[in-house]
Parts: C-alpha cells; structure tokens; sequence
C-alpha cells in the first residue's frame, strides 16, 4: 500500500490520483510506503536476477510491467583510477549498461508502468537526450505515443537520434531546457498527457534501486555514494530508497550522498556552499556535459534533504576535468561514458585535491550514460585517424610515428 506525500506540507493524495505537485503548497510529491506492511525476503530477491523488478515489493507498479530487462548494471572496481588518487575501495557503477544506454531506462520501466496502470493513453518529457531517448523506447515497448520537447541545438546527436527511431514526436524549442519543461508541464495538465520528467513521483521510484543494486553487489553500505546532478532525481532517489531500507531494518547506515554539477550550471552546490535555504536557479545554464546543463532543477528540494541528511556535499568541475575524466576512464579503465557521467568520477578528484575526502572511504561513483550518447564530443578531443596507403612499409612507418 501506497500514497503520494508533499514532502513540504505532509499532504497526502490517493495513488491513483494523477497529480505531479501539491495542490496545497506546490512543492513535490513523493511515493509513500506502509512499510511495517511490507514483507521483503532478501533470499527471494537474490533469487531472482539483478534488475529494477528484483525490488518489486518497493515499487508502486500492480500490473505486469514494460520492461527491457533494465537494472542489473556492472559495478567496477576503478583500480587504477584509485590508485593514481589514493582511493582503494573506488567503484563506478556503470548505468549506461543499460537497454537505451542511460540510468533513465530505470525510471521509464515503472513510470511508463505506471501510466498504462492509470489509464493514460499518451506520455511526453522534456529532455537534455537521456529522458527522451528511453522514454521514447519503452513508449514504443508499451504501444503508446509519446511527446519530446528539446531545447534546439543543445541535444547530442546521438540521443536524438534513439528518440526519432524509436517513433516519438520529437520537437526542438528555441529556448532552453528549463523553458521546454515549462511547456510540457502545461501541455500534460492541459491535455491529459502522462509527464514523465522527474517531477513525476513514479518515476524516481525505479531510479532508486540504482542504490539497491550496489548494496546487493557490495553486499554492503558504501560510505560515500556521488552523482552527477541535473535535475537532480537521481541523488534524490538513491536517497529516499536507501532510506527505505534503513527503515526495514535490511541497513544500518546511510552513504554520504555527494553531488556533482558542471561548473556553468551550479545551482545546487551554490546552495549546499552557502547554506542557502533553496536553489536559486542559473539563468543561462552552460557545459559540454549536455545531460546535466540545467539551471532549474526540479528535484533541488529532495536534493538538499538528501545531502545535508547525510553530511555529504556537492562540488563543480570545470568542462575540461569533465573531458580529462572521460578519457581517463576510457584509456585507464576501458570504461566509456559520456560527459555527464564522468562528473562524478571528476568531483571525486576535485575532492580529493581539496582533502575533502577519508582515503580509506569505499566510494560508489554512478556514471550515468554510455559513450556513444555523445559522439561529437569525443571525435572532437580525440585525434583522427591516420590513413595510409595499402602498403606495409607506410604501416610500420605510421607505427613508429
């Protein structure tokens, strides 16, 4: 049993109420358990596969679900990344493993669930790529239409590109992405359209057995779990589900939680930096790392809970620590991600140089989108090719070179 709770005001609304803010104060919402009703069997989950639907009896979907077979992700030990910053117990946890390539794919199996549960007939997003791309796959898996907005010129190609194959309506605004938010809000109340940005309580709910998943493959609590932070759902998630299980019983602590922005759109470690009550938005947010150029983010309320709860942080990292972090992970570990996703890695870094950070700490990075998200960034810091011609001579030469 379940109901949706304003985690400002306490005001509670039915499960099957399609309502995505407080109608009372405005403030999000959240999934709220019975968790004393609630029975987990440990040995049932591992027995069965490593995935979002592993934690079913945490989740709010009734009926069969739309699902790739998301979740079960690889967690790497970063052995030498760790070495070089003097960090043995450093591990990636690598979300774009997942069917679409990103942590989204999370999200969407129970928020597209979740619609088809409620009825509704068509979904919509606003995106920086990742959203849109997965939830046009499983709109596509469930049978259903769905609506993207993108901020014109500020998608990698690769990510509209999953979108536009996957059949969805894709529509670039001449604003950014905050603006294309606004519009799909009021396009979903206006038309009876199922939104399925991160304003979307249900949607989270997959998102956080991305936790879940590391304490069942640490088999154990990190000390420290850092996310790249966007609009801010995923360390939101990760928190409110780690929670949960705090509250079982089945742990006995809580990870630090510690976000990670771009340098150019910084809101949320401007307000943990300067103890700020609430985020006050960047007005032209800017980074190579797409995904997470936002200045408004939605969930910035849960964040802040979830990092001051904790006594994590959150740190900036410049565009060219974002890129240095992608190759390194590449070249150092044979893990490649997009831009976004090497934030987390890179902030781990920038804490470590500022000797924020216990050396002997077993700390969990989630890099959050594949490689091939975003393939005109790597072309362009990468050298090309060398072509030759068919002679052998010119290849040992072009070796030796």
């Amino acid at each position: 049993m379940y109901r949706l709770a304003c985690v400002h005001c306490a005001a509670t609304y039915p499960a099957d109420q399609i309502v995505y803010t407080c109608s009372r104060c405005g403030h999000l919402l959240a999934v709220q358990y019975e968790l004393d009703t609630i029975a987990i069997d440990r040995s049932r989950w591992h027995r069965r596969p490593l995935s979002v639907w592993r934690y079913r009896e945490l989740l709010p979907v009734k009926r069969e679900p739309v699902t790739l077979q998301e979740g079960g992700t690889p967690l790497y030990h970063l052995k030498r990344l760790g070495e070089e910053l003097g960090l043995p117990h450093l591990y990636a946890k690598h979300e774009g493993m997942n069917p679409s390539g990103s942590f989204k794919d999370r999200g969407m199996t129970v928020g597209v669930s979740m619609a088809l549960e409620l009825g509704m007939s068509q979904v919509a997003c606003a995106s920086t790529g990742n959203t849109s791309a997965s939830l046009s796959q499983y709109a596509a898996k469930a049978g259903i239409p769905a609506i993207v907005l993108l901020p014109a010129g500020k998608v990698a190609l690769g990510k509209i590109a999953q979108a536009l194959m996957h059949g969805a309506k894709v529509i670039s605004i001449r604003g950014n992405f905050d603006r294309a938010l606004e519009m799909v809000h009021e396009l979903c109340i206006s038309h009876g359209i199922y939104l399925l940005n991160s304003v979307n309580p249900f949607r989270l709910e997959g998102q956080k057995t991305i936790g879940y998943e590391v304490v069942d493959q640490l088999e154990g609590v990190p000390d420290r779990f850092v996310l790249p932070v966007g609009n801010a759902g995923n360390i939101s998630a990760v928190h409110k589900g780690l929670n949960e299980l705090r509250t079982l019983g089945l742990i006995d602590t809580l990870p630090m939680m510690t976000g990670v922005q771009a340098s150019g759109s910084a809101p949320i470690v401007r307000a943990v930096h300067e103890e700020l009550p609430e985020v006050i938005p960047e007005k032209n947010p800017e980074t190579v790392a797409t995904a997470i150029r936002i200045g408004a983010p939605v969930n910035a309320e849960k964040a802040l809970v979830a990092i001051r709860a904790t006594g994590g942080t959150a740190t900036s990292v410049s565009d060219d620590e974002i890129l240095r972090m992608q190759r390194d992970l590449a070249r150092m570990e044979g893990i490649g991600v997009e831009p976004a996703s090497a934030a987390s890695v890179a902030g781990i870094r920038r804490l470590v140089e500022e000797g924020q950070i216990d050396r002997d700490e077993r700390i969990v990075c989630v890099v959050t989108g594949h490689l091939l998200k975003d393939p005109e960034t790597v072309i362009a810091q990468c050298a090309p090719p060398c072509e030759i011609d068919a002679d052998i001579s010119l290849l040992l030469s072009a070796l030796s070179s």
